[in-house]
């Protein structure tokens, strides 16, 4: 009998598995990444299985493992059941979910780590000798009682930082008495911040009944019982946060780790934040894991938790794939959030895979929000997931008042362009100044202006490599197209007729800044965008110093929108309510509802009352009215009925197929080949649509058709899609991609 190992080699699309036995001495676990022979090459493979068998039977033989990337598995065995569930529900290979999980030092022949010189006293040193380093010797008795006294220090500090001389260091080394070695640094992306240990809040009634529930459901699991994810639905301002740090702690103190999701990378500083503080006791206990930070920096946080140093672990939707042992607790915040699904392979939905981790890994799910998505909602109406509710702001605190400022109106009071502060939110603005409080203003659009067009010829400045129009940037002095990023110079005449009367039409956040900096001249004002926001640890200082009240103006896109919290502000105004309203998409009401709410709830959360001011072009819409009287389920129930109606989610699941080429042909003629191909034999409870352009139909250089499936059962829908995908080859230039319940249709 031998050790025969099941291994997924890299870059195996079609998900092959090669056996391989393991060299006598070797421990190979499943989950590690290991070298293989293969051919004539050597590659590199994740262990599926790992097993006892007898070879003799074979009529082949088995080749060895040729050596181990790391002896720690870097899948947990949780992890590894959660890969191949994803790779069955979104209809990807299993060996892109596993890099996906992976951070990129982690994916190649060998686990790059940062190291560094370090130097120590050796076993042959003996404290007693100091008195023999005597006369020209007593700069190196100076390092040997450096380094009795603080243990082992890097070559670089003490040389450097420490003043001590390379020579003298060498001389020891000569000796015997000190060895120079090589040893894995750690980075730290918070290492200049010092935390002080902030203290557990005293719940209302309302928070204890949300952190008693969360108890009973972990208590329920621990006795086989099966249970259902909760939905925290609690008002902005609410205590949601407050909530979460004492059910992980409840966790913590089981010997339990906890994941904690979070939307933007813009949340994920103040939510650190807070997690850091009250979990400072402990060094390390924290890990952050998002965008911002380099490669070496994530791969480093995502160490701490493999080797199960850091128990919670903080980030955006990729750390809901963090090898935390022993999960007691996954808290999704801000759960609604569109940025929870991937956009490219695997297209997975982060929110759901923490509900199937949770599952897998048998430990409560917390999910909490102000504006639930309306598939979250269907489920705690339908009764599979829990619902618990925080009606009331902590401290009785008041919503803040909405106004509607119907800017059609305005557009006749001024007759000269578009209006981008309205009468009264001046007013409001001038009032806040005037007091000392803080505004915020919300415009989900960045750039100087939404498109430049000539009034004489209609000529719009559209982008050469996608359908649609290109943003002025003015700090640049450029138009930027943001779906590709191609940027050219804007042109002073227009190019078809040459007309000088070139103008530029609409608004972003950059002329916000330029008109707030005529408007306001003696106010602070910040801008927070990704223009704005691009060197590292910007965004951190930039809400230090609105917390700090060295600014009094903060505009910014949706990276403001939510889970931050600013007791001054008293004031917040929504520029243009009607941005991503009108769109060809299923969720814009939903999406537009949410905003605004999340956005009105910056406003009034701390001891003064809080007014939020909506400026719209459409203000009688849905989503807006609701908003405006801060009615979640009235919206949702009208959005929900509607939905249902017509067929749309969350009633059935939808599954999205695009075919993209540089060849507008043949991209075409591919997806009406599959088309006809679905349409055959298709079962009667799923429903097909016609081949059709993309609302985005040119993107990158790339022509872009698609067809979407719908049908009540997303596993019959997969398993339909892939028989045919199976049985079809596409030319080599077109790339047919799969998206499973897809968040934008286009």
């Amino acid at each position: 009998m031998e050790i025969v190992v099941q291994v997924l080699v890299d870059g195996a699309s079609d998900d092959l598995t090669f056996s391989y036995t393991v060299p006598e001495g070797m421990s190979i676990l499943a989950g590690q990444r290991v070298r293989i022979p293969l051919r004539n090459r050597t590659a590199i493979g994740t262990v599926i299985s790992v097993k006892e068998q007898d070879t003799s039977q074979l009529n082949y033989r088995l080749k060895p493992i040729a050596g181990q990337v790391s002896e720690d598995p870097f899948l947990t065995p949780g992890l590894m059941e959660l890969a191949s569930w994803i790779s069955s529900f979104y209809l990807t290979p299993i060996e892109s979910v596993f890099r996906t999980m992976l951070p990129k030092p982690s994916r190649g022949d060998s686990e790059k780590r940062k190291t560094e010189k370090a130097v120590a006293l050796s076993d042959k040193f003996k404290p007693a000798e100091l008195d023999s380093f005597t006369g020209r010797q007593v700069k190196q008795r100076e390092v040997l009682e450096f380094l009795l006294a603080n243990g082992v220090e890097s070559l670089a500090k003490l040389t450097g930082e420490h003043g001590f001389s390379r020579s003298s260091i060498k001389a020891l080394e000569d000796k015997g008495f000190a060895v120079i070695k090589e040893r894995v640094v750690t980075r730290d992306p918070l290492a200049e911040v010092e935390y002080v240990e902030s203290k557990p809040l005293t719940l209302n009634p309302e928070q204890a009944e949300v952190l008693e529930r969360v108890q009973q459901s972990a208590k329920a699991i621990e006795a086989g019982g099966k249970v259902k994810p909760i939905l925290l639905y609690g008002v902005t301002g609410s205590g949601k946060t407050e909530v979460y740090l004492q059910a992980i702690q409840k966790a913590i103190d089981e010997g339990k780790g906890a994941i904690v999701l979070v939307p933007e990378i813009a949340l994920t500083p103040q939510t650190a934040d807070r997690f850091k503080k009250r979990f400072a006791k402990i060094k390390d206990q924290v890990a952050i894991l998002h965008s911002n930070l380099s490669e070496g920096e994530r791969h480093d946080e995502w160490r701490k938790v493999l080797e199960q140093k850091a128990r919670i672990v903080i980030g955006a939707r990729s750390a809901i794939f963090s090898p935390v042992a022993n999960l007691g607790l996954i808290v999704v915040d801000e759960e609604h959030e569109n940025s929870y699904k991937q956009d490219i392979s695997p297209r997975y939905q982060a929110r759901d895979i923490a509900v199937v981790r949770g599952h897998l890994e048998k430990c409560p799910v917390l999910l909490g929000s102000a504006t639930p998505s309306l598939e979250t909602w269907n489920n705690a109406q339908n009764d599979k997931y829990e619902l618990t509710r925080m009606s009331q702001r902590i401290d009785d605190r008041k919503m803040p008042l909405i106004r509607i400022i119907d800017m059609r109106q305005e557009a006749r009071k001024t007759q000269s362009g578009p209006t981008i502060l309205s009468h009264k939110l001046r007013q409001a603005m001038e009032e806040r100044l005037a007091n000392g409080e803080q505004t915020i203003l919300f415009l989900n659009r960045r750039g100087f202006a939404k498109n430049i067009l000539c009034p004489e010829c209609g000529y719009v400045a559209n982008c050469r490599h996608c359908s649609t129009t290109m943003t002025l940037h003015r700090k640049e002095d450029r138009l930027i197209c943001h779906i590709c990023g191609f940027s050219q110079l804007p042109p002073r005449s227009c190019p078809e007729c040459s007309s000088k009367s070139i103008v530029n039409a609409g608004y972003g956040t950059e002329r916000v800044e330029e008109v707030l900096r005529q408007v306001f001249d003696r106010a602070r004002i910040a801008r927070v965008d990704t223009d704005a926001m691009r060197r590292k640890n910007q965004l951190r200082d930039t809400l230090s110093e609105f917390r700090a009240k060295k600014i009094d103006i903060l505009i910014g896109t949706q990276m403001i929108a939510k889970g931050l919290h600013f007791p001054n502000v008293t004031l917040v105004g929504i520029l243009n309510a009607d941005v991503g309203l009108h769109i060809p998409d299923i969720r814009a009401g939903e999406r537009t509802f949410q905003l605004l709410t999340q956005v009105a709830g910056r406003a009034g959360r701390g001891e003064l009352e809080g007014e939020v001011v909506v400026q719209t072009y459409t203000p009688h819409h849905p989503s807006i009215q609701f908003a405006r009287h801060h009615d979640f389920e009235g919206f949702a129930e009208q959005e929900l009925q509607m939905r249902r109606q017509f067929g749309h989610p969350p009633y059935l699941h939808l599954v999205l197929i695009t075919a993209r080429s540089v060849h507008q042909q043949r991209a075409e003629f591919s997806l009406k080949t599959l088309h006809a191909r679905l349409a055959k034999g298709l079962p009667e409870d799923m429903r097909l649509t016609e081949p059709l352009p993309s609302p985005l139909v040119k993107s990158h250089d790339q022509w872009r058709y698609q067809v979407i499936l719908k049908a009540t059962s997303a596993r019959k829908l997969a398993a339909h899609v892939r028989k045919v995908m199976n049985d079809l080859t596409f030319p080599s230039d077109v790339i047919v991609t799969v998206d499973m319940d897809p968040y934008s249709m286009g």
